[in-house]
């Protein structure tokens, strides 16, 4: 925008030539009433088109400004708090109610009497984190901390796509002389002259980073809050989510599943308490397995490639200043289509991993329930049919990375712990986690009988040697790492 200066040339706060005389102009914008006798601040608003603003209408302007360009910055490439902010609305809206008494009781007595029978069939021991019955507002605050951990690569890449993009339409503007033809379209603010796109850059910076973080803070929250309406526990889509690995049930989710079954809903809640319990346990008894998950995940996403051309395409057409804008433009298109070699590394492990969770789970709370459920086969064929078709954990990665997260082999892993037990019991089914150089692989699933016979030929003291060097190894490599940050 043209300033008339109060300076010299190169020497006054509003100096074209100045990078900071952008940050200063808008600081007076925003800055106190009395400014409003400013005459440059009285210019650069008639060339805005507002100077007929009532004051009002001229506070919200001011408002909104202030939003985008002061106060500090997110620390991350996501706004956290405004992404849990967000999904709680998000939540609100499908009519979320907080979990009354009745509920609470019978949900807490599904949860210990699952953990009675799973005593009886596997000798991990459960969490020692309290049992927890919530409510999806509840459920959407105690994971949104690992969510944003799981999508933060991608927010870093997209918000370094998007700087890229309006720092190429800037210095394509500037080279064809686009700047000068853009200030004089009717109702655009006056840019100075010789204005560089590198300053504007530097003070377009932060404004960038916040609008990537704000988008997809509500990219984020419209992920899990819509999510949020389709489970039944807490960690129904196989990642650790919960914290503490306590066991966690939402009786809206198990009532909307019961009553699409003709099963009595108190068995219902029996059978899912028990496979939420016995992930639980496994999640406990392999910290491993949740290291190994995260960074499947952060591998897929931060190797994605994005669609810094179609980005660019869509950014022309938009409001910069318009978060909601830049969400509908770039949420559905933001990924090329291919993955990468890494990608699909990560994607056959973490597919790998979510299979051999959820088999371990469908084999442990078979055998926990079978007896006293007398519906336990149906409700265990209708979970796996539900995973297995692509469930609500599917749509929300694929709308938040570009990833579909589906147990794609469950049933191969289920019989390959089913073989285990068969071999050496509930002992040998479970050994197996104990490291992850001991867990079964991809390869495994194809050869289910092959890997039984090297776990059964490995079984006593070979077995148990090769474990505790495992062991031994980790635990020295940590002492290390102790030593190493102590001289430092």
């Amino acid at each position: 925008m043209t300033v008339p200066p109060t300076h010299g040339p190169g020497s006054g706060p509003h100096d074209p030539q100045d990078p900071d005389a952008l940050a200063r102009m808008l600081g007076e914008m925003m800055g106190d009433p009395s400014l409003a006798d400013n005459p440059q601040v009285r210019d650069a608003l008639r060339q805005l088109g507002m100077e007929q603003l009532d004051p009002t209408q001229l506070a919200m302007v001011r408002q909104q400004v202030q939003a985008m360009f002061a106060g500090p910055a997110p620390e991350g490439a996501i706004d956290d708090a405004v992404a849990l902010d967000l999904a709680r609305k998000r939540v609100a809206q499908g009519g979320d109610a907080v979990v009354g008494d009745a509920d609470q009781r019978s949900h807490a007595d599904a949860i210990h009497v699952a953990q009675l029978w799973l005593d009886q069939v596997t000798a991990m021991e459960a969490a020692p984190s309290p049992d927890a019955v919530w409510s999806r507002a509840e459920w959407v605050e105690a994971t949104m901390p690992t969510w944003i951990e799981l999508v933060t690569p991608v927010a870093d890449g997209v918000t370094a796509a998007m700087t890229t993009a309006m720092r190429g339409q800037l210095d394509d503007l500037a080279e064809h002389g686009g700047l000068e033809q853009l200030s004089r379209t009717p109702g655009m603010p006056q840019l100075p002259q010789g204005l560089d796109p590198t300053a504007m850059m530097a003070q377009m910076g932060p404004m960038v980073h916040r609008m990537g973080a704000a988008m997809f803070a509500a990219q984020t929250a419209e992920a899990v809050g819509g999510l949020s309406e389709d489970l039944v526990s807490g960690t129904e889509v196989g990642l650790p989510l919960v914290p503490g690995h306590a066991v966690a049930l939402l009786p809206s989710g198990i009532r909307a599943l019961s009553e699409g079954l003709e099963v009595d809903p108190a068995e219902v809640r029996l059978y899912l308490a028990a496979r939420e319990a016995a992930r639980s346990r496994l999640f406990t008894a392999a910290p491993w397995l949740t290291a190994s998950l995260t960074a499947a995940v952060q591998a897929y996403a931060r190797d994605i490639s994005i669609d810094v051309e179609g980005i660019s395409a869509r950014m022309s057409t938009v409001d910069p200043s318009d978060p909601a804008a830049l969400q509908e433009a770039l949420g559905s298109t933001l990924f090329t289509p291919e993955p990468s070699e890494a990608q699909q590394r990560a994607l056959a492990s973490l597919e790998t991993l979510l299979a051999l969770v959820e088999g371990w789970v469908d084999v442990v709370a078979d055998r926990a329930t079978r007896q006293h459920l007398p519906e336990a086969a149906a409700l265990g064929e209708t979970v796996r049919r539900r995973r297995a078709t692509g469930g609500p954990a599917e749509r929300a990665f694929a709308q938040l990375v570009g990833l579909e997260l589906r147990p794609r082999r469950l049933r191969d892993a289920a019989n390959l712990f089913a073989a285990l037990e068969d071999a050496g019991g509930q002992e040998l089914r479970d050994s197996v986690w104990a490291h992850p150089d001991v867990a079964p692989t991809g390869d495994d699933l194809d050869d289910v009988l092959g890997y039984v016979e090297r776990v059964r030929a490995g079984q006593g003291d070979d077995l148990d040697a090769e474990l505790d060097r495992l062991l031994s190894e980790g635990r020295e490599d940590r002492s290390g790492d102790d030593a190493t940050d102590g001289r430092a």
